[in-house]
């Protein structure tokens, strides 16, 4: 085996045609300044959005723009778009209204705070915000994350009026977190919440939303403030002498026409409208009905009074106290990076649906600015719920004005409307959320995720698990920590894959994809499908030696034709650092031992420099690399059939010859 007995004769013809023609270039050296210029500008500006080669002036009106979209589209502005965008914002200013109200309650804050929310954040992201359909109010997994980890620290019953400070600095937090990651450019962070992650998390966290809404539905007066199924139900079968039949009664009653106004929406998307609309239909028929009936004085519990008025600032109210204020951080960045991902998330689906981009980087200046302002009169946690948006988008919404007449909606039942919610029963604001919730558990996304990529499906249900058997937070960590160690083993173990010649062509492919590909004799061709770091460069030298024993061990196995070559195709490695370097050059001493040659085909500009730098290149020899598989193979081949073996047989060497391809 090898080929330490043999001379290679290079043809002079042969040589001179591959070095100039089909050569793999140097990049030609660039200052350390401008190099790192242009790295850090592809990390944190790949979208380029102050354009480059524009006058000074330009680029300002372009950066006013970057931040105010409305400077962009506002001219264009027809009356057309505001007769579209006036029946949508009505549309889910009628879903808001209720939604707002039960969503507060979720969080345990006052259900006007609901209103407030739905007031002022709207205006914001209209002026800031990318998103033509995104609908903007409070969302329930940022409510529920609210009061569960507020509430572990205070009591909303027992000093209601710390908890809504803290609920506000919380809300602060989260936007200056949202805020400062779109400043920044570190919107790929948020990318580490994948879609399996996601569903995961939204269903459990949906599921723990419907259990907590059974206090409402028994009308219970105590109940647990844990999250986990386990503690849900060990409250509510232990209060079973407590439940008002009246209360489930009446719950149950709404939760039906929900379910069935969404189910005649689904099924005819012109009725948009009918579910649209049942949330706000609910209130009002459960409000009369208890009015009449007086059904508050029999267990059926109301919400009682509601201030009147707009939003009444709330800047003082901020709590920056040592005691609390590690919490209220660590609820703003938690709830901050939920609303986010749900955020863009539904934007960029709406987006998709529409074709129109969504920047990820201004959508989070946006959230961020909007929460900021809503922190500092009288809101909470706001972000793009699906439910509402997917009611603005079926409504024929054109731009982000329909937020601003959700916004004038709230801002006149604030103003005038609010008396009239004093008997809304809190069972039909459980049934609200209950059917709300109910479509965020997307079981047929899991059975997707099951049927494409198992792993996916175990962070997943990991998510899901967590959040239901545990909590909120440990669901998050655990979800986002299998997300991260699935990246970690895609770097650290890459895929090698052995390529082999598709007949009657030049083209290399793998040879377990491709079954008809041919393994050329005397050649190991072997591709490395990653960049080579210092998290994968000893896993990729035991992995190249184990193919190179194995490809032995095969041919000693079938008594075909030595091995003479290795060649690694390098197409796929976009990077290398020195670590991969030194296992490259250990890789050759391994080959060079055994009496093989390393060649290398086709790699990067910037593995190309750096292989110069480090004086690789030298080492291996610039002729022992290539453009292409197909080149390599060809001069490997040629090698193969012109060596002439020393003090053997000349049947030996036309056995060799025989074996070329």
């Amino acid at each position: 085996m090898g080929n330490a007995d043999y001379t290679y004769p290079w043809s002079n013809d042969y040589n001179s045609h591959a070095a100039a023609s089909h050569s793999v270039a140097i990049p030609p050296p660039q200052p350390f300044v401008k190099s790192l210029k242009n790295t850090l500008k592809e990390t944190f500006f790949p979208d380029d959005p102050l354009s480059k080669n524009q006058s000074p002036r330009k680029k300002l009106v372009l950066g006013l723009q970057y931040l105010f979209p409305i400077l962009e589209w506002g001219p264009r502005y027809t009356l057309g778009f505001f007769k579209a965008d006036l029946i949508a914002g009505i549309t889910i200013a009628s879903l808001a209204i209720p939604q707002g109200i039960s969503y507060a309650k979720l969080a345990n804050l006052p259900p006007i705070l609901g209103l407030y929310s739905s007031f002022v954040p709207p205006l914001i992201y209209a002026v800031m915000g990318s998103s033509r359909d995104l609908a903007v109010g409070t969302v329930a997994v940022g409510s529920l994350l609210t009061g569960s980890m507020l509430g572990q620290v205070v009591d909303a019953n027992d000093d209601p009026k710390l908890y809504l400070h803290l609920a506000f600095t919380a809300t602060l937090f989260a936007g200056l977190f949202e805020a400062a990651l779109g400043i920044f450019r570190l919107g790929f962070i948020v990318d580490f919440l994948s879609h399996a992650t996601i569903v995961g998390f939204m269903g459990g966290a949906a599921t723990v939303v419907c259990l907590q809404q059974l206090k409402g539905i028994f009308g219970l007066d105590h109940f647990t403030h844990a999250t986990d199924i386990i503690s849900v139900m060990r409250s509510v079968f232990t209060q079973i002498h407590q439940w008002r039949w009246e209360s489930a009664v009446l719950g149950c009653v709404f939760l039906f026409y929900l379910l069935l106004a969404r189910y005649f929406s689904k099924k005819k998307a012109k009725l948009f409208w009918i579910s649209a609309m049942a949330p706000l239909t609910s209130v009002i028929m459960g409000s009369l009905l208890v009015y009449l009936t007086h059904a508050e004085k029999h267990g059926v519990q109301v919400i009682g009074e509601l201030k009147k008025g707009i939003n009444p600032a709330s800047i003082m109210d901020l709590n920056f106290d040592s005691r609390y204020l590690t919490a209220a951080i660590k609820t703003g960045i938690v709830t901050g990076i939920i609303a986010l991902a749900e955020g863009i998330a539904v934007g960029r689906s709406f987006a998709m649906f529409k074709n129109y981009h969504i920047d990820g980087n201004k959508e989070m200046i946006a959230f961020g600015m909007m929460n900021i302002a809503g922190s500092c009169t009288s809101c909470y946690l706001t972000a793009g719920p699906f439910s509402r948006s997917a009611v603005n988008f079926n409504a024929g919404c054109k731009t982000a004005v329909s937020n601003i007449v959700m916004a004038f909606a709230v801002m006149i039942t604030l103003l005038f409307l609010t008396p009239l919610f004093y008997y809304t029963p809190l069972v039909v604001l459980s049934s609200i959320i209950i059917a709300a919730m109910l479509g965020l558990i997307d079981y047929e996304a899991a059975i997707h995720l099951w049927h494409v990529d198992k792993f996916d499906f175990v962070v997943c249900m990991s998510a899901y698990i967590g959040v239901v058997f545990a909590n909120i937070e440990v669901g998050l960590v655990l979800a986002i920590g299998l997300s991260i160690m699935r990246v970690l083993l895609f770097v650290a173990r890459p895929r090698t894959l052995v390529l082999g010649n598709i007949p009657d062509s030049k083209v290399y492919r793998s040879v377990d994809q491709y079954q008809n590909a041919n393994n050329v004799p005397g050649l190991l061709i072997l591709e490395i499908d990653a960049p080579i770091y210092f998290a994968n460069s000893n896993y990729l030298r035991e992995r190249i030696s184990r193919w190179i024993d194995d490809e032995e061990d095969k041919l000693k196995a079938s008594g075909e034709t030595g091995l003479q070559y290795v060649i690694l195709d390098m197409s796929a490695v976009g990077n290398i650092d020195t670590s991969g370097i030194s296992m490259l050059d250990e890789v050759k001493k391994i080959i060079d031992r055994r009496g093989f040659k390393l060649v290398l085909a086709n790699p990067g500009a910037e593995v190309m420099k750096k292989l110069n730098k480090s004086k690789f290149l030298e080492t291996l020899g610039q002729e022992w690399i290539f453009l292409t598989v197909g080149e390599a193979v060809g001069a490997c081949n040629y090698m193969l059939h012109s060596c002439k073996p020393k003090n053997t047989a000349d049947d030996q060497s036309e056995k060799y010859s025989n074996n070329i391809v």
